[in-house]
This record gives structure tokens, C-alpha cells and sequence, in this order.
């Protein structure tokens, strides 16, 4: 594969009303939700990896103060995802013109992986589509097969509509904006997150025994 380079966004400054408690906090085999996003994209070819924080910044932040990554403020979380997705890809553009692409990071999916990273990459080579999103099945939660989600590859050409993006639904709009830009990866494992104690418990009780302390 040619040299490519690409900065990660992991939006993690959301309130997490529906938990009941800060979700990048929750821990799985020792780890926080948030401690996991960072190391899988630090050990991914992903540089610089941004992190922005928000509604409960004071108590992220020690969980990746002393890693190399970019560590934000959204003053906005409360408007929706998009406000972190503007704070996060507006780093990345400052950060070096030599960017190709943004990777938008959630940090409620807890089977993300260097390998789906690595995926979503190969696909942007081997398709040269501008947007490339994983793609899931999880009727459960409403989705259907082939639905488009995060992780999310942005091209930089996007950047600037990514940083006009406003409200709670995150990148949508501007992948409904560009079908004919838009390739997909399946990696159903990803249909996991972690949005409520029941989405917790149900994937701890899933696991194989392990200390989760």
C-alpha cells in the first residue's frame, strides 16, 4: 500500500445521559472505553490522533493526559456530535497540510480494532472513494444490513463541509449529501456500542471470563 497519511478524531465529549454515567469511563478487561479507542488508533498507522473532550473533560482527561495524543476542549458538546466533529477535524487541518484524510472515532464500540482501521484504508486505496464508512447489521437497535456508520474515513476534499456540519447527527447529512462518494466495509463486529447499562452488562455477559476490575 502507497504512503498515506490520515489524523484520527475520537468524539468523546458527549454527556452520556442515556448510561447514566460517563460510558468512555466504563471498563472492559482493565481498561476505560476511552483508554482502549486511544491505544487501538496509537497502534494503528493513524497520526496524530486528536481527542476531543467535553462534558466531563476533568475526569477523561487523566485517562489519556500522558499518551501522545491532542487532547480538546468542545465548548459545545451540547450541541451534538457535529460540534466535536468541527473541534476535531479543524485540529487536523491546522495540524499539517500533509493530511490526506480524517478517521472519525467513537469510543462505544468496543470491538474497534487496528485491523478494521486498516480496512477501512485499504478500501479508500482500492476504490478511490472519498468517504469510506464501516457498515453493520444490528436490527435490534434499527439498523438494517448495509447501513453506514463509524468508523467514518474522510477524505480532506470534506474537510470543509465536516466543519459546517451543525446539530446531534454527526456526519449524516454529508453522507447522504454524497452516495456516489460513499464505499462501505462490512465489519459487523463493530454493530456493538455501548450506549445503555443494558448494552453493558449484555456485552460483559458475552465476554469470556476476565477480570474486569
Amino acid at each position: 500500500m502507497t504512503s498515506f497519511h490520515f489524523g484520527a478524531v475520537v468524539l468523546a465529549a458527549g454527556a452520556s445521559k442515556r448510561m447514566g454515567e460517563p460510558k468512555q469511563l466504563l471498563r472492559l478487561d482493565g481498561r476505560t472505553l476511552l483508554r482502549r479507542t486511544v491505544d487501538t488508533l496509537l497502534a494503528s498507522p493513524a497520526w496524530p490522533v486528536v481527542v476531543v473532550l467535553g462534558a466531563h473533560m476533568e475526569s477523561l482527561r487523566p485517562e489519556v493526559a500522558r499518551l501522545p495524543v491532542l487532547i480538546v476542549e468542545n465548548r459545545e458538546w451540547a450541541e451534538g456530535l457535529a460540534s466535536s466533529i468541527r473541534t476535531g477535524v479543524s485540529v487536523l487541518e491546522a495540524f499539517s497540510l500533509s493530511l490526506e484524510a480524517a478517521l472519525l472515532v467513537l469510543c462505544d464500540q468496543p470491538n474497534l480494532s487496528p485491523d478494521a482501521i486498516t480496512r477501512l484504508i485499504e478500501a479508500h486505496h482500492r476504490t478511490g472513494k472519498s468517504i469510506v464508512t464501516a457498515c453493520y447489521a444490528c436490527p435490534e437497535r434499527g439498523r438494517g444490513a448495509g447501513h453506514p456508520g463509524p468508523p467514518a474515513l474522510f477524505a480532506r476534499s470534506h474537510f470543509h463541509e465536516l466543519m459546517e456540519l451543525r446539530g446531534a447527527g454527526g456526519a449524516r447529512p454529508l453522507l447522504a449529501r454524497h452516495p456516489d462518494l460513499l464505499a462501505t466495509v462490512d465489519l459487523p463486529e463493530l454493530a456493538a456500542d455501548l450506549d445503555t447499562p443494558a448494552d453493558y452488562r449484555t456485552f460483559l455477559a458475552n465476554q469470556p471470563s476476565t477480570d474486569q476490575s
